[in-house]
């Protein structure tokens, strides 16, 4: 028998399993999986992924219930869309639901085996975490170094001053994302690396979100591995592009301050010096460090300049709200010309309301990442199968009606004198993920965040240009491993006092 005939008998094989499996019922353990959509033969329900998957798993976990399986070509997917399984995902099968479905995306520049985003739960992995929580992201730590994010927001503050003066539209997306880049290149390299004025941030978020985007994208190579050998879509491709051209970057950063270093001119003290300092140390090899570089600026940028954005829009589609968080920041601190210390944040549990509020209704990373199951695991009485993919639909569980009150009004008040936190402890609200790979900079972007918001809030009304009804602003998104919001929030600033130093 030649080769073609043999492929062609075991494609037909194939093809004729597929059928019988899909059109007479699953078969051993595959009977007890949860309920889904019955899928097409070889692609699954692919097609039902839509332009925006996380609304489309939405909908059909109404008819198919919060745990709900689809088929994405060869790969057997669960989608979890309810609080009450996340919290028994993450309390009684943690470890087993650990390690993260790999996009075939993500091997590009072997990404997934340096990242401490990617890489299984290891010694290696737990040495990355360990080096994360207690020599670049702890309180100590970000202490030393909120100074520098102070002069930030200063910036940020005059430049929206400047705005105001000229009567002109702030975009606040562009804005926050320059402020956040240079409050997280302040916090790791003690330099900025854009100006409001020029298009280097606008570059670098175009860097950011085509990675994202990549990540987040549908593609075939994950659905049938054996097109993991092609890149047919050239997903991987780009990605490896991004990566290497955001590596190069930081390696002229690192080679500037090895040279300043052996020469004893280097007088910094930030997470960078950490980071060298653990290489002398055998601790970390060059590549680790250019990784956990990518992904601090990967998770840290993008995400929290589109959750200012959201809260922002919100704010403004909601300007009652804005009042209240306006009147609590200045019985609290008063009309002095300071600007807010990151200290002052738990005297404003409004603000902070205001923050978990849009968490809810837009969480930065709808499914988190993906999850992996590591053997069969009995989940709410169901069967997750070894090898199945397991996505958390962070959307869906925000707005689940047996959950929220009016669960498409965006209103802080729900959050407070409730004990509902980002920190991954309650599973209504899981911004940061839960578990053994919750997000380490939950304590960097929780300051970062509240401190932009509160110090354009606390010195600016904010008005639309056009002179569109605020309630018909348009809070819509678009999908990627993080969400974005649609179209560009412009809004014109009108300063309350004179509170810019």
């Amino acid at each position: 028998m030649d080769q073609f005939t043999l492929g062609m008998i075991l494609s037909f094989l194939f093809v004729w399993f597929y059928l019988v499996k899909t059109i007479f019922g699953p078969f051993g353990n595959a009977s007890k999986i949860p309920p889904g959509p019955t899928p097409l033969p070889i692609v699954g329900n692919i097609f039902q992924l839509g332009k925006l998957p996380h609304r489309s798993f939405s909908n059909l976990s109404k008819i198919y219930g919060s745990m709900m399986t689809l088929k994405l070509g060869m790969v057997t997917t669960i989608v979890v869309s309810s609080a009450e399984v996340a919290k028994e995902m993450f309390l009684q099968h943690d470890l087993a639901f650990s390690n993260r479905m790999i996009p075939d995306s993500v091997t590009g520049g072997k990404h997934d085996k340096l990242s401490v985003t990617w890489i299984p739960v290891s010694p290696k992995w737990r040495h990355l975490r360990k080096i994360f929580a207690l020599n670049l992201l702890s309180n100590q730590k970000l202490d030393e170094t909120q100074s520098q994010r102070q002069a930030k927001v200063q910036q940020l503050l005059e430049y929206v001053q400047e705005c105001a003066k000229k009567g002109c539209a702030v975009d606040i997306g562009r804005a926050t994302f320059t402020t956040t880049l240079n409050l997280l290149s302040n916090t790791v390299f003690s330099m900025e690396l854009a100006h409001y004025s020029s298009n280097a941030s606008q570059e670098f978020k175009r860097l950011m979100w085509c990675i994202m985007e990549e990540i987040g994208r549908p593609n075939y190579a994950d659905y049938f591995p054996f097109l993991r050998h092609f890149d047919p879509f050239g997903n991987r491709r780009r990605l490896t592009a991004a990566y290497a051209k955001l590596i190069g970057f930081f390696e002229n950063i690192v080679h500037e301050r090895l040279n300043a270093r052996s020469a004893k001119l280097s007088t910094t003290n930030d997470v960078l010096d950490t980071l060298l300092n653990l290489h002398q140390d055998n601790q970390l090899t060059m590549d680790e460090i250019y990784h956990i570089l990518v992904d601090i600026f990967d998770a840290g940028t993008d995400t929290t300049a589109n959750t200012l954005e959201f809260a922002m829009a919100q704010l403004v589609k909601n300007p009652e709200t804005l009042v209240k968080a306006q009147t609590e920041i200045e019985q609290a601190l008063g009309k002095s010309s300071s600007i807010i210390q990151e200290s002052d944040i738990s005297k404003l549990p409004y603000l902070q309301a205001i923050i978990k509020e849009t968490f809810r209704l837009h969480p930065p990373a709808v499914f988190l990442l993906p999850r992996k199951a590591e053997t069969d695991i009995t989940l709410c009485g169901y069967v997750v199968p070894k090898n199945a993919q397991i996505m958390l639909n962070l959307w869906s569980i925000g707005r689940d009606p047996k959950v929220w009150q009016n669960p498409e009004v965006f209103s802080p008040e729900r959050f407070l004198n409730c004990d509902i936190d980002v920190r991954g402890r309650h599973f209504e609200l899981l911004p940061f993920g839960a578990g053994r790979r919750i997000c380490p900079g939950i304590t960097l972007s929780y300051r970062m965040l509240h401190l932009m918001l509160a110090a354009l809030i606390r010195s600016f009304d904010w008005k639309l240009e056009d002179g569109t009804n605020p309630k018909d602003l348009d809070v819509t998104e678009k999908f990627g491993i993080a969400l974005q919001k649609a179209e560009p929030l412009e809004i014109v600033p009108v300063p309350k006092t004179s509170l810019i130093a």
